[in-house]
């Protein structure tokens, strides 16, 4: 299974930079940034560190903190480069306007606050938590997002345009899911303080709200500005404020 895994993220790598040759020889003014933040490394692990880095750090020393603690994260599990990978393959499938690998793992700041919180997840649960939380910090202040790192979070799961996403303390969220802009879950005021639980495949529109010892079934739709305080079953959509169900699947039939 290691394996395979690392044969995977080899493949991925070498696409990688095949577009980064082919973009930085289409445009040359470009090239030197693509040498710098792909061709100059050796794998994917080390860009990806590097990108991390150059995002959160806006000084040479702050560069290197970041990058060296999220290359000690993805050395030190490389299930977590392997998620990475899966992410960034998860965002060409999901988004019909992207071409290649290339574009979102330079540009699109969902995905490297995303992989950022990985790092900080790592840290987390093996006690560094000043660090973590200062991964969290940047990546709020720097790419206006926020998920606290003792969240969880699944693979092939894909932060669209991202601003203004806030994913709070405990929250649990699966595999293959979609959030896109200025969506916040969390805990709620009332108690018991427990935190939402996504399931796999779910999407999240826009400004919506999701609070509360609360489960959201497997994919699941939540509309735009939607407010859920309660569960919602498997395959449904919800929308409005308070939430309301629509187009849920209809019930097996008895034989």
């Amino acid at each position: 299974m290691a394996e395979a895994a690392i044969m995977a993220n080899d493949s991925l790598w070498q696409e990688v930079r095949g577009e980064a040759l082919r973009a930085a020889a289409a445009d040359p003014v470009f090239g030197k940034a693509f040498a710098g933040a792909i061709l100059a490394h050796d794998d994917f692990s080390a860009a990806l560190a590097d990108l991390i880095g150059r995002r959160l750090g806006a000084k040479a020393a702050e560069h290197a903190r970041f990058t060296a603690f999220s290359l000690d994260a993805f050395r030190g599990t490389p299930e977590l480069i392997e998620t990475a990978g899966r992410d960034l393959q998860a965002i060409v499938r999901g988004d019909p306007a992207i071409a290649g690998l290339l574009p979102p793992l330079l540009h699109f700041k969902g995905y490297v606050a995303l992989q950022a919180w990985r790092v900080s997840h790592w840290l987390w649960h093996r006690g560094q938590i000043d660090a973590a939380l200062l991964f969290q910090n940047e990546a709020s202040n720097l790419l206006q997002v926020s998920i606290h790192p003792s969240a969880s979070i699944g693979s092939s799961v894909y932060l669209d345009h991202a601003t203004g996403i806030v994913i709070g303390a405990n929250v649990v969220i699966g595999d293959e899911t979609i959030i896109l802009q200025n969506v916040s879950i969390g805990r709620s005021s009332e108690l018991p303080t427990r935190s939402p639980r996504i399931g796999r495949g779910v999407f999240i529109g826009s400004g919506a709200t999701i609070l509360g010892d609360i489960s959201i079934g497997d994919f699941a739709k939540i509309g735009a500005d939607t407010v859920v305080t309660s569960d919602i079953p498997a395959g449904c959509t919800a929308v409005g404020n308070p939430a309301r169900l629509t187009n849920c699947p209809e019930p097996a039939s008895a034989a």
